[in-house]
């Protein structure tokens, strides 16, 4: 079994490179990917004044979500892995525009996490890609006030998200090699698949009144099958190896790729994938 320095090196290298289609992709992945957070964002119902850390902050979408909704007299700190995605978040929402909201790079499984303590935690699709996640979901519970409010959504397993690794089996034949695929337990889509596991790492990182709930969405995409492959092919793990290829490789891996997600288009409406997510929520004793 792979061990966990070499599974956050392994991410921390991962993330890296998949940085450049993340921030691309930004504004699509704010609005695309929406339906992903938005029961998590509901449940946490984030109020005027209040402090929030968000979690896997990625380009920056959620914590201005976040920022939005405490308003001027309260505060919203997204935390990433990724440097460069916390820059391109930086210059999103420059902060003379949205008072109240900053962003930091930091490592939430090592290093504390600053400005706390918080009132309340958000995290849309992060914890679930955690080397440690007993240990990032710790520090989380340590940088909220007695009482703070934990939400979260991860996937579910795949059957549960049929669209998801069609990027891909699609991209794959048509690029360079790509990085080792998670297994078993390890950081990935389908890491808390199991949900005893998120409850077990839930308490084991000292949260109280925890709660794993089945949730069912849908992330709707407009009907533009070229657009809408290239857009899953890079913010996932095939990447990388997609923008070192040549055109004519890109190309041939968007057509594969727009071939396997035919089957949850409706020509002239647009792609329905289904997400099925876990939301989790806890409270710090």
């Amino acid at each position: 079994m792979t061990d966990t320095a070499e599974l956050r090196a392994r991410n921390s290298a991962f993330w890296a490179q998949a940085a450049p289609g993340w921030i691309r992709h930004a504004d699509r992945q704010d609005q695309l990917g929406e339906p992903l957070g938005a029961v998590a964002m509901t449940r946490l119902n984030p109020r005027p004044g209040e402090r929030v850390l968000d979690a896997g902050c990625g380009c920056g979408g959620t914590t201005a979500a976040l920022a939005a909704a405490v308003g001027p007299t309260g505060a919203a700190l997204g935390v990433d892995l990724a440097e460069s995605m916390v820059a391109a978040a930086a210059t999103r929402f420059p902060p003379e525009h949205h008072p109240g909201l900053r962003f930091a790079a930091a490592d939430i499984e090592t290093e504390a996490l600053p400005d706390g303590p918080y009132d309340a935690a958000y995290s849309r699709m992060a914890l679930m890609l955690l080397a440690d996640p007993v240990a990032g979901c710790a520090n989380i519970r340590r940088a909220l006030r007695p009482g703070g409010r934990l939400a979260a959504t991860v996937f579910r397993d795949g059957t549960a998200n049929p669209w998801l690794p069609l990027a891909v089996l699609g991209a794959a034949p048509h690029v360079g090699a790509l990085p080792p695929l998670p297994v078993g337990d390890e950081p990935g889509p389908f890491a808390f698949a199991d949900p005893s596991r998120a409850r077990r790492i839930l308490a084991a990182a000292g949260f109280d009144t925890i709660a794993v709930e089945r949730h069912d969405t849908t992330m709707p995409a407009p009907d533009e099958p070229d657009t809408v492959s290239e857009w899953l092919i890079e913010i996932g793990p095939a990447g990388a190896a997609y923008r070192a290829a040549p055109a004519s490789q890109q190309a041939a891996a968007r057509v594969a790729t727009a071939g396997l997600l035919d089957r949850f288009r409706e020509p002239g409406v647009g792609y329905r994938l289904p997400a099925g997510l876990w939301l989790i929520t806890a409270t710090a004793p």
